[in-house]
């Protein structure tokens, strides 16, 4: 088996109180992929928790900063697979309040889009070019944004993101063994 390493970096804040989220999206995420690819168990680095896959000839990193939010780009600079890797190697998972509920896109690059967690893995990285997998979470007025991501999801949303988390994890599964192109036409939606 080849040593490639991709890294599969989930967004969101530690902490119980911020478990169930909307915000912590790619926390959810990472642990749906960590179940569905057999993954070792997550070992807690201190700035980060990490667990290992095997996805084809890939080596997947399931990378969780362990900082909040704003300040998740510091947590990878720690990962020394992370230069490895580099930027392209990586798959950012986020949340995202500017698409709707339940909508998946993979970008291969762009701005931050006002998200503090994109904002810092750029910053860290020195350029855009960063695949990332929004997630939306659905929003409302800029003024209740922040309220917004940190609530819960309602009843109703909760049967939602199981599926969302479903497709995102096998689209997860297409960016890496088929490419970001069949992964983009495939599952991007909204």
């Amino acid at each position: 088996m080849s040593e490639h390493i991709r890294v599969v970096v989930g967004l969101g804040n530690p902490g119980r109180e911020y478990e169930d989220t909307r915000h912590n999206m790619g926390f959810r995420l990472l642990d749906r992929l960590a179940r569905d690819l057999g993954a070792g168990e997550e070992q807690d680095q201190g700035h980060y928790r990490l667990a290992w896959a095997t996805l084809g000839e890939y080596r997947i990193a399931l990378l969780r900063p362990m900082a909040f939010m704003n300040r998740s780009g510091p947590a990878l600079a720690r990962f020394p697979e992370s230069v490895v890797a580099g930027p392209l190697g990586h798959l950012v998972v986020l949340d995202d309040v500017w698409l709707p509920l339940g909508a998946i896109r993979f970008r291969l690059g762009g701005g931050a889009g006002g998200h503090k967690g994109l904002n810092s893995v750029l910053e860290y990285f020195g350029t855009e070019a960063v695949p990332r997998l929004r997630l939306g979470v659905g929003g409302h007025s800029e003024e209740d944004l922040v309220d917004h991501v940190l609530h819960q999801f309602t009843d109703d949303e909760k049967k939602e993101i199981v599926s969302v988390l479903e497709r995102a994890c096998d689209g997860v599964r297409t960016f890496v063994t088929e490419g970001p192109d069949v992964a983009m036409s495939r599952f991007n939606s909204a």
